[in-house]
């Protein structure tokens, strides 16, 4: 807990009774409630948290000062530190992260040390979500044989996250099986106010997964950052942020009965992306709010990082505190709750013009003028009204290569392709529709969409139509929850009956863990050469992510994508093509068998009720018999085995020492990769499946693995050798050195084509650095760690890009690895840089927050870039190597 006794802020302090209870808090209008009332709330739980850690050394008085004067005017250049109330972590990125502890430990140890100095001081829970497979689909035991899978394939890297939740200190590890981390957050975790020892003080929380914002819905201000920085938050390191602008948002009308909350949140995508909103805050206001429900609202705070904000936040109303009690919260906490919130003028009335803040900019939505939708094929802001689909999809098989085009020839267009399936002949062809996942905790939190999706199988069923059997159909949700009230509500037996079955409880399908589709399936796409489509209820569908065989995918509600299952193509007009025929040979319609919101509302009304919350959540932490049945021994450093191919201590800090040298810059430097605009983490970090004949198999089978061992990249995200190997193994990256997509570089001094693990591997042997050239918004989509450890492992020190999204360029910056921008207007082409130059950057002993340096070529000519450091702690954490080589030798 933060010390009063050298705030210099502590007059602020209030004590108050709520209820039996002796409470503290800061009052911030004590400050000046003038400048208060003016200020975002979202920046008000900035202010709060600067306040109440205020010590003059992490948090300055000066800081305080500087989000107390946040104004739409103000220099866009302020740096303020941010301590967030807690850390939330997916297995995924968290494996990771508790690898990284477990080294800090051994490196601290080593360098003479208390190890057991190394823990959490921030509270953080994990939740275990990322690692099932959707395996098995269609059947009554998939839920069954897809866990028992996921922990044959897990079962060592599970051992160690075991190791971490009884060896780390303030640490929750949230077993397998037990939902999706956005969800379990929203439904269970989250405080919405944290009481310790009878301070009160708003949550906030930041994650490992960009999708972290959906908490926003509820009021909790939270983002997405990277492994490195969440480590450093956990080690009680504020954040050191550029304070931001604040995007108003207003809502007005009301949504017509045909529409959803997918449709909404794709609708604000598209919008907010044009606008142009990377780095600023979203914050939502206006009378259309107090209409939608915290699921709603969840639902458009979790694809924030699909408009490229860096949190979307929905103050607490109302509606929050209606929400608390649905999912069975405690009655007297949410009573302080709401007396402490408005105590401290965090509290929202959407309906009241006159608490509107002033903000750097106001864009306005008329929900009336939404419309069902989806996005894709390549990118989830692509938005396309379903009415448009057919046509949008034609377009893209006419496009020229690129994220709305595959430049498919005229005369192939029509191509069809039989196959037989189960002893049935089928025909596939551009635009089938060959997964079809309700899946993703964007849509799977919220009941709306859920029992929208179920009402709509009832009535298909019930007028006899049916899904072909060839499609990968499933259903992941993201709590125990929604098995409840699909149960109760009657709708699970229709879901059931057209193929969407429980498949497991995690993030599936949308992470791209979409498991095989049938050979005979893949083959005709394979042979016919199809443009195979994916629909889904997530919010990611980058190239590559949801299979390597869809090479078109749609973000869609969870109707929509029952819907486009039945049609088996997203090349159909719902308003003029029916869906199929009932059983009296009729034409069945879209539109005969859609649930109106209403009809969805008196639904769910009557079966999401608070004691199915309390019953899920109250078995939480008991776990399963298979986390049980773990038996791990307790000890304070974690006892490696050279033998895993899961479990590994990585180089960062094998090497280190206590005292601290210059950064070295870069010498002559090899570029490893010419890499164009929007290249991201996707293309990066290793994910999804490890193909056969990749160089993670390669090692993988080096170590007497053999194919059907190889599990995907995200289960070995423990291992650095693995993730090395798999870092630019996407197929569907394009690198400017060479004429088709693929994990391939050039050696430049053999012009020899080599994958790209080899090419850095042999640099490395004769003792060059690499560097990347890219263009613009290097590093968008989910915030990856490895995405920035796996370059550092390959050699490279570091890119040169036209931008950068966030939370990737602050990982660099996290590794040591320096992150350059081409000065305005400039860029490769225009430097006319081939990449097959040598590059050489010096670094100045004095080197400064957005300094100039230059870049040399073996061949003489010189460019400007800037550095991209964007504040003092940055340029700190550069100096040590890394944020947490910088942390080490603090503990030291």
């Amino acid at each position: 807990m933060a010390s009063t006794e050298n705030n210099p802020f502590k007059s602020t302090l209030q004590t108050v009774k709520i209820g039996a209870e002796e409470c503290r808090f800061y009052d911030l209008s004590k400050l000046d409630a003038g400048k208060l009332k003016k200020l975002p709330f979202s920046v008000r739980v900035l202010l709060e948290s600067a306040v109440r850690n205020c010590n003059n050394f992490h948090v300055l008085e000066k800081d305080v000062q500087n989000i107390l004067n946040w104004s739409p005017a103000m220099d866009a250049s302020v740096e303020i530190p941010f301590k967030p109330a807690r850390v939330i972590l997916q297995d995924f990125t968290g494996v990771p992260v508790v690898v990284d502890f477990a080294a800090m430990r051994e490196a601290v140890k080593r360098l003479g040390g208390d190890p057991h100095k190394i823990n959490p001081i921030c509270p953080a829970d994990l939740v275990i979500d990322h690692s099932v497979q959707v395996d098995v689909s269609r059947s009554a035991d998939a839920l069954e044989k897809n866990q028992e899978l996921e922990f044959e394939r897990n079962k060592e890297r599970f051992a160690f996250l075991k190791w971490g939740a009884q060896s780390l200190q303030n640490m929750l590890i949230v077993p397998p099986g037990s939902g999706i981390v956005h969800q379990v957050n929203l439904e269970y975790l989250a405080r919405v106010t944290f009481n310790e020892e009878g301070l009160l003080y708003p949550d906030s929380v930041v994650g490992t997964d960009s999708h972290t914002t959906m908490i926003n819905g509820l009021g909790v201000l939270g983002w997405g950052v990277g492994g490195i920085e969440a480590e450093a938050v956990m080690l009680g390191q504020p954040i050191s942020m550029v304070l931001p602008e604040v995007i108003g948002y207003k809502l007005t009308g009301k949504l017509s009965q045909l529409v959803t909350s997918t449709d909404v949140v794709l609708t604000i995508t598209k919008h907010l992306r044009q606008i142009g909103v990377v780095g600023k805050f979203v914050e939502f206001f206006g009378p259309g709010v107090a209409a939608l429900s915290i699921a709603d609202r969840a639902t458009i705070s979790n694809m924030c990082p699909e408009y490229g904000a860096t949190t979307a936040f929905f103050p607490v109303d109302l509606q929050s505190l209606a929400y608390l009690r649905q999912t069975g919260r405690d009655e007297e906490k949410i009573g302080q709750i709401e007396q402490y919130l408005k105590a401290t003028h965090l509290f929202r009335d959407y309906n009241n013009a006159d608490q509107d803040p002033l903000f750097s900019q106001v864009e306005e939505l008329d929900l009336s003028t939404v419309v069902p939708c989806c996005s894709g094929p390549k990118m989830p802001h692509d938005k396309v009204p379903v009415t448009e689909m057919k046509a949008d999809f034609e377009a893209c098989l006419n496009n020229k290569i690129g994220r709305k085009g595959y430049a498919i020839p005229q005369d192939k267009q029509g191509a069809e392709f039989p196959f037989v399936y189960e002893g049935q002949e089928y025909t596939l062809k551009h635009g089938s529709v060959v997964i079809a996942a309700i899946t993703s905790c964007t849509n799977t939190s919220n009941p709306s969409v859920m029992l929208g999706a179920g009402l709509l199988a009832k009535k298909a069923v019930e007028a006899g139509l049916t899904v072909k059997p060839y499609i990968k159909t499933s259903l992941s949700p993201g709590s125990g929850v929604v098995t409840y009230y699909l149960r109760d509500s009657g709708v699970t037996e229709y879901l059931q009956k057209l193929g969407f079955d429980i498949v497991g409880y995690g993030c599936m399908t949308c992470i791209g863990n979409s498991g095989p589709l049938p050979q005979e399936v893949g083959d005709a796409i394979e042979k016919g050469d199809l443009v195979a489509c994916g629909v889904l209820s997530g919010n990611r569908n980058f190239e590559g992510r949801i299979h390597p065989l869809t090479r078109a995918n749609y973000l869609a509600s969870p109707p929509l994508v029952i819907a486009y299952a039945l049609a088996g193509t997203v090349s159909i007009d719902f308003d003029t093509e029916p869906l199929g025929t009932n059983l009296e040979g009729k034409p069945v319609f879209l539109r005969d068998i859609w649930p109106s919101r209403d009809e969805i509302m008196a639904v769910e009304q009557q079966h999401v009720v608070p004691a199915m919350f309390n019953d899920v959540y109250s078995r939480i932490s008991k776990g399963n018999s298979r986390w049980n049945a773990l038996d791990i021994p307790e000890s304070e450093l974690y006892a490696w085995d050279e033998k895993s191919t899961y479990i590994k201590n990585p180089p960062f800090f094998q090497t280190m020492t206590k005292e601290l040298s210059p950064p070295p810059g870069v010498k002559d430097a090899h570029v490893l990769l010419n890499l164009g605009d929007s290249v991201t983490t996707d293309h990066i970090s290793p994910a999804g499946s490890i193909a056969r004949n990749s160089a993670a198999a390669r090692y993988l089978s080096s170590r007497g693995l053999v194919p059907r061992e190889f599990n995907s990249y995200g289960s070995r995200r423990g291992h650095d050798e693995v993730m090395a190997c798999g870092t630019f193994a996407n197929i569907r990256l394009v690198n400017k050195f060479l004429s088709k997509p693929g994990p391939r570089t050039i050696h430049i001094p053999s012009d020899q084509e080599m994958d790209v693990y080899d090419v850095a591997m042999r640099y490395k042997s004769e003792g060059r650095t690499a560097i990347i050239l890219a263009g613009k918004e290097y590093g968008s989509g989910s915030s990856r760690d490895w995405a920035a450890k796996g370059p550092w492992i390959l050699g490279v020190r570091a890119v040169i890009a036209e931008s950068y999204e966030r939370i990737h360029r602050s990982n660099l910056v996290g590794m040591g690895i320096l992150p350059l921008q081409f000065l305005p207007g400039q860029t490769a082409q225009s430097l006319a840089l081939t990449g097959r130059e040598l590059y050489t950057i010096d670094l100045p002993d004095t080197l400064t927050t957005g300094q100039i340096l230059d870049v040399k070529m073996d061949d003489g000519r010189t460019f400007k870039v800037k550095a991209r450091f964007d504040t003092e702690v940055e340029l700190t954490y550069f100096r040590n190597g890394g944020i947490l080589n910088y942390m080490i030798r603090r503990m030291l």
